[in-house]
């Protein structure tokens, strides 16, 4: 059997097969009605502008942390991914995503940083208060549940406290509690 004879080789047809797949999905959802009537919504839809509060520029205060830390806080996807981007101020550096889901009605985030760790989130966005939680595995491997509140205090302050528990919610310590001011332009 030569590997070139399509009729022969199994691993062709496969690949074939996918490619043809691939297209077929790539053409039906570029020419989806729904796509076309959806784009845009996110910003006029109420729910996906709660979180809107933390958008701007932002020098970010921690007991016991060093100064120099920062966020920038913005848009994406035609305002339907909200993005932090953070500094420590000491080469730590990470991105926190979050949006709203409308067809399940939740909050949607992730966080990751430049030391290979990464959450996942879901919670709700009311009023100038959003809480998020998620389980994750802690160093020793042992799970963690991970809450995260992000509350408007003004205009220009925004509260960030991260709490984990290792005890299934029992009890819960803080690992960071950041205060962001509004860097004046």
């Amino acid at each position: 059997m030569e590997p070139s004879d399509p009729g022969r080789n199994p691993q062709w047809w496969r690949r074939a097969i996918y490619m043809v797949a691939g297209l077929v999905l790539l053409n039906s959802t570029a020419t989806s009605p729904s796509v076309a009537t959806t784009s845009g919504t996110c910003a006029t839809r109420s729910a996906g502008r709660e979180l809107d509060y933390w958008l701007g520029d932002w020098t970010v205060t921690s007991p016991g942390g060093t100064a120099g830390a920062t966020s920038t806080v913005s848009l994406d996807l035609d305002q339907c991914l909200l993005i932090e981007s953070w500094n420590s101020g000491e080469g730590h550096r990470g991105k926190n995503l979050f949006a709203f889901n409308s067809d399940d009605g939740n909050w949607h985030g992730l966080f990751a940083d430049n030391k290979g760790r990464v959450h996942v989130f879901e919670g709700r966005v009311a009023s100038g208060s959003a809480e998020f939680s998620g389980a994750s595995r802690g160093p020793n491997g042992g799970a963690t549940l991970n809450r995260i509140k992000v509350l408007r205090v003004t205009p220009n302050k925004v509260e960030q406290i991260w709490e984990q528990s290792t005890d299934d919610g029992t009890t819960w310590a803080t690992v960071f509690r950041g205060e962001y001011s509004r860097k004046r332009s």
